[in-house]
């Protein structure tokens, strides 16, 4: 099963043989206005179907109306080809202070030591590395990290948050701060002058 980015590139295809318009690639989710009609037959490559997904496959976000989504089914070698992703320039790495992430190797270290973390740990320090000084919630958090799928609050986020300050030392444990009332960032020291 392909993505609707895969989707939508067939059908972007599909419909400049044809001389249809069809909206541009915006990626794998889009949100729909309740009003809105969308034709999914205009999306699909030929010869493919398309079926409402089960309400128990769909993510549920707090205090938000229930997501619809489908499942297409494409035949067997007609499976549409997908366009080459665009990625963005190289940039050079931002001054992450002491703790220094390989994600490659999935290795964390701070001041050359290195880090014994679980997999929801690395990945939880690795978002915040990547993003010093952006504060977070703790539902941004659980979405990014711990996926659309998981079943939790934002204490989920304050238990692996404290797992990491003790695991960072106390000498490194204020690189990540606690924003009162809002969620976490990731705070470097800054160099003396």
């Amino acid at each position: 099963m392909a993505n609707s980015r895969t989707f939508t590139a067939a059908a972007s295809a599909t419909a400049a043989a044809s001389g249809a318009s069809v909206p541009a690639a915006r990626g794998r989710l889009r949100a729909v206005a309740p009003d809105e009609v969308v034709q999914i037959s205009d999306f699909l490559p030929p010869g493919a179907t398309w079926l409402p997904a089960p309400q128990h496959t769909l993510p549920t976000l707090p205090g938000q109306p229930p997501m619809v989504g489908y499942l297409v089914l494409v035949p067997a070698g007609q499976e549409p080809v997908a366009a080459e992703p665009v990625l963005p320039p190289e940039r050079p790495a931002p001054d992450t202070g002491p703790v220094r992430i390989d994600t490659v190797q999935r290795a964390a270290e701070v001041d050359g030591r290195t880090l014994d973390l679980t997999y929801l740990e690395f990945e939880l320090l690795a978002h915040l590395v990547a993003h010093p000084h952006r504060v977070h919630t703790r539902d941004q958090l659980v979405t990014t990290v711990w996926g659309y799928g998981h079943v939790g609050d934002g204490r989920t986020v304050d238990v692996h948050i404290a797992r990491l300050r003790r695991k960072l030392g106390a000498e490194h444990r204020r690189t990540i701060q606690t924003v009162r009332r809002v969620g976490y960032k990731y705070a470097p020291p800054t160099p003396a002058r």
